[in-house]
Parts: C-alpha cells; sequence; structure tokens
C-alpha cells in the first residue's frame, strides 16, 4: 500500500455504491487486477433489492470469465445455468412466423463478400436452403442439442440466476480481499473546490471516503444523476417500451438452449431456462398497455405455475450524457438502459468494467481518457440501440404500437445500414461492434427486411462451384449436430446443480 503522503491526485481508495450484477461484476474485476494497489469497498444494503432479471447473456462473458480465471462447471453449477446458443424471436415479422439469431459464424466468406451474398445467389439460381442451415448454432438450437466437443466448436453464451450470480462474484472478489459494507447510503458528501463526490455517509453513521466512486445505484443513479445532475438522453421516441412485469415458473419441460423473445401487440415477452426454473417477463409500451393488463398476460401466456408473486420494474430507454463524471464513473442501469431484447445489459456492464481497467487513472484522472471512455461508451451504446430498433422498427404486425414503430423517422446511423441492405445486400461492422455482419444478416432476413442484389462476385462461380461450396459447409455442421446429445443430457453430466445452489435463499425484490 501507498505511504500516508500519497498525492491526493492518485487514485487509491475505490468505493463501488451498490451490489447487484454490475457493483459485483466490477468488484471483481477490479480487485483481480488491482489487489495490491487498490483499497476497495462495496456498499449494498440487503434492504434493497436488485432488479434481479438480467439472466441471458451474449458469448463476450466467457472471454471475461477467462480474464477472471473463473472455473466454468464451478460457476455453472452455483449460478443453475443452462447454454445459449441463439435467440428465438416469435410473432416479430408477423404473428406465427419464426427466426433465429445464432451466435455463431454462418458459412464462410471470403474477404470481399460474406458468406450471405453467396447464399443469396444460390436463391436465385434454384438452390433452396435457408441461411441458419449453414450455421452450426441454429441447428443445434432447432434440435435443442448441445455439446462442447463437437467440430466446429460452438459458440455460446448462459443462462443463469441473477441472485445467484451476484453471490458467486461476491465470494470471489472477498477472496481478493475487497471490503463489503452492509448499509443504506444516508448522504453524498461532495468536495468544496470542484464538486467531485468526497464521501458516502451511511444511515449508520458510517463515513465511506474515496478516491473513485462507481455507481452502481441502478435507475436511481444516486452519484452520477442525483448528486452530480450528468443528464440523460431518452430514447423512447424510438424504443417504445417503458415497462416490465417479471415472474419465475417452474419448468415444465427441459432446458432450450436459446432464449426465447416472443412478441405481443404491445410489446415482447422473454423465456429464459434456467436448471431449477424458468425467469420470464414481458416488456411493453405502457401507452398500449396497463400495469394490470401485462400481469395478467404475462401471468395466462407462461404456461406453467409461478413460484413467486410477478413485480414490475419500471424503465426508461436511453444513456446517461457522460458515463464518467468528475470521480464517478456509472456501471449498469446506472449509465443507462436500452432494454433486454438482445441479452445487452451484462455485456454493457461488463465492457464498461474492463474499459475502466484498460484506462485505469492511478496518477489521477486525465481529462483526456475520460473523453474516451465517454465517446467510446456512446458509440457502444447507440450501436446496440440501433440493433434493437431494428427489431421494432421492421415489423409487418398491425397493431397500434408496432404500425408507429414501422412509420417512425429512424436514427441516420441505421436508416444508412438498412439502405445499404436493400439496395446493395450489404451488412457491415466495424471492429469493436457487439454485433457482427451475421447478427445483423440472420435479423434483417429475419424481420422481413428484402435485400438488393448480392455482391457480383457470387455471380462468378458456376453453378457446380457454388453447390460445393454450400455442400461442404453445410454436411460437417449437420454431422457435427448429429452427434450432439440433448442440452439436458449435456448439463446432467458437466454441470448439474443441486437443491442446495438455489434451495432457502432470498428472492429477488
Amino acid at each position: 500500500m501507498d505511504s500516508p503522503n500519497t498525492p491526493a491526485a492518485q487514485i487509491r481508495k475505490v468505493v463501488i455504491a451498490g451490489g447487484g450484477t454490475a457493483g459485483w461484476l466490477a468488484a471483481c474485476a477490479l480487485s483481480n487486477q488491482f489487489r495490491d494497489r487498490l483499497d476497495i469497498t462495496l456498499v449494498e444494503s440487503e434492504q434493497i433489492g436488485t432488479v434481479g432479471v438480467g439472466e441471458s447473456t451474449v458469448p463476450p462473458i466467457r472471454t471475461f470469465h477467462r480474464f477472471l480465471q473463473i472455473d466454468e462447471q464451478e460457476f455453472l453449477r452455483a449460478v443453475a445455468g443452462t447454454f445459449k446458443l441463439s435467440i428465438s424471436f416469435e410473432n416479430w415479422r408477423r404473428p406465427g412466423e419464426r427466426y433465429i439469431h445464432p451466435f455463431g459464424i454462418t458459412g464462410q466468406g471470403t474477404w470481399a463478400a460474406a458468406f450471405h451474398h453467396f447464399w443469396l445467389d444460390s436463391l436465385r439460381r434454384g438452390m433452396p436452403s435457408e441461411l441458419g442451415d449453414f450455421c452450426l448454432e441454429t441447428l443445434a438450437s432447432r434440435g435443442d442439442q448441445f455439446s462442447l466437443q463437437s467440430q466446429p466448436q460452438v459458440n455460446y453464451a448462459y443462462h443463469f440466476d441473477a441472485g445467484l450470480y451476484a453471490k458467486y462474484l461476491r465470494r470471489i472478489a472477498e477472496g481478493y480481499g475487497l471490503r463489503r459494507v452492509e448499509g443504506k447510503i444516508r448522504e453524498v458528501r461532495q468536495r468544496a473546490d470542484d464538486g467531485a463526490v468526497q464521501a458516502l455517509v451511511l444511515e449508520d453513521g458510517q463515513v465511506i471516503e474515496g478516491d473513485l466512486f462507481i455507481d452502481c445505484t441502478g435507475f436511481r443513479g444516486l452519484l452520477i444523476e442525483q448528486t452530480l445532475g450528468t443528464g440523460y438522453e431518452d430514447w423512447n421516441e424510438w424504443l417504445p417500451s417503458d415497462r416490465a412485469v417479471a415472474v419465475q415458473t417452474e419448468s415444465v419441460g427441459p432446458p432450450v438452449p436459446y432464449t426465447r423473445a416472443i412478441a405481443h401487440e404491445a410489446g415482447w415477452r422473454w423465456h429464459i431456462p434456467l436448471q431449477h426454473r424458468v425467469g420470464c417477463g414481458l416488456v411493453f409500451s405502457s401507452r398500449h398497455m396497463s400495469d394490470d393488463e401485462a400481469r395478467a398476460k404475462l401471468l395466462r401466456d407462461v404456461g406453467a405455475p409461478a413460484i413467486r408473486d410477478p413485480w414490475l420494474v419500471p424503465f426508461r430507454t436511453g444513456r446517461r450524457l457522460k458515463a464518467w463524471n468528475k470521480n464517478v464513473v456509472a456501471l449498469g442501469l446506472a449509465s443507462g438502459f436500452i432494454e433486454p431484447l438482445e441479452s445487452t445489459s451484462i455485456h454493457l456492464a461488463i465492457s464498461a468494467v474492463v474499459r475502466l481497467v484498460q484506462l485505469f487513472p492511478f496518477d489521477g484522472i486525465a481529462s483526456s481518457l475520460v473523453e474516451l471512455y465517454n465517446e467510446v461508451s456512446r458509440a457502444e451504446m447507440e450501436h446496440v440501440r440501433d440493433f434493437i430498433i431494428l427489431h421494432y422498427h421492421a415489423t409487418q404486425r398491425d397493431e397500434p404500437m408496432w404500425k408507429a414503430c414501422r412509420e417512425m423517422p429512424l436514427p441516420d446511423s441505421l436508416e444508412i445500414r438498412l439502405r445499404a441492405w436493400r439496395e446493395r445486400a450489404h451488412a457491415w461492422q466495424d471492429p469493436d461492434e457487439l454485433f457482427r455482419v451475421d447478427s445483423w444478416t440472420h435479423v434483417m432476413l429475419g424481420q422481413g427486411i428484402q435485400p438488393g442484389p448480392p455482391h457480383p462476385l457470387a455471380r462468378a462461380l458456376a453453378d457446380d462451384d457454388l453447390r460445393k461450396l454450400l455442400d461442404s459447409i453445410r454436411q460437417p455442421i449437420e454431422r457435427a449436430v448429429a452427434g450432439m446429445p440433448s442440452q439436458q443430457a449435456f448439463i446432467d453430466r458437466y454441470c448439474k446443480a443441486g437443491p442446495e445452489v438455489w434451495g432457502n435463499r432470498p428472492v429477488p425484490r
């Protein structure tokens, strides 16, 4: 530890305000990397419930777990986890239709032209198939199968119990020496000279001083907004849903290896299968459905007995104008919220934590790093926002909410992507973007956006050569899936959790 004469500008004491998934992700990463250089304290209250619905993830979480040296089997047993290969979108384009957004690579393109150009040209030549036929994760999802031994290997994420995940991360962080303080924050003290946060005062009178504060207080944004007045950019004009009602139900069948996202007249419903139960929720627009209607619809549609009462989660889509303001970094819901449709909330928290580790201001907060952090955060949020808007906008449903989404003006950044697809079947990605060309392609096709003519290079292949190319991609995938067990059989062998894992723990509020 540094001597008492450490200059004031240096960052040595980090205080995390709030627990939940975001708080414990930050606690884990910082204590793992900087345990010998920082004094880290996390303040949370058992009396303040977490939202408790972030139970579905995207594949980069596995990279983060490797960074923390987390053992996968131990983790999955501790959180009653299952595997996730894709998202099944049901009733989005029209009621009764379904498409799969898979996590893996689809086909095999060239440096000049992505695979979907060759596939589109094969349809033009009278070679019928579905794009998903060339994706291992789609085929495995169709059969509810999973394996880690297949060749090619699957790309996957997880479903897990959010409360158990926070508990698991807490155990790791405390093992690295992090100090947890139980208590509610009564007051946030600011420095007189620059208005930065100086300390948290708890209801029992404890004063927790710090050099850098991480705001994980959820939608309240106790530090970033209530104290610093950072400001918020609202995205409700593009994303109409502003509430969710959530419930947990009994499992009435084996867990499927995908999240289900099922559209309804005023939003959509999620279905996330864990080992011991299913997490369900109804996302909706309060202008088009009341809380009581949503609760009744959820309980009617889940198709299984509820194991606890439903709870309401109001939210406001958008982002904090600065994720880092003075000496406060907002994480998770405190930094903004898009909505749970593509399971990005935990990913965005992880991404922000990794960015903070990379730019950590040991020698004092430099304005250039703060600006860089905020600019990358903004671009990342807007990219995810555009991908979510795509689902709402490209639909042929005729209910008032969906009709308004179809007719609304789009952000310029999304408009140009859709024009490139409609005019030249072009999908692209920037190197740091979460959603890859394959994701955009599957969703645009699934939502019914017609592509323009494919890349001229695709036409250069003779029919026989194109047929051989498609067969050479499809056949190894079909063989790999044919050898996979069901997901349930794989979990039973690999990571089955016992009732001691989920029994007798406080449920999220």
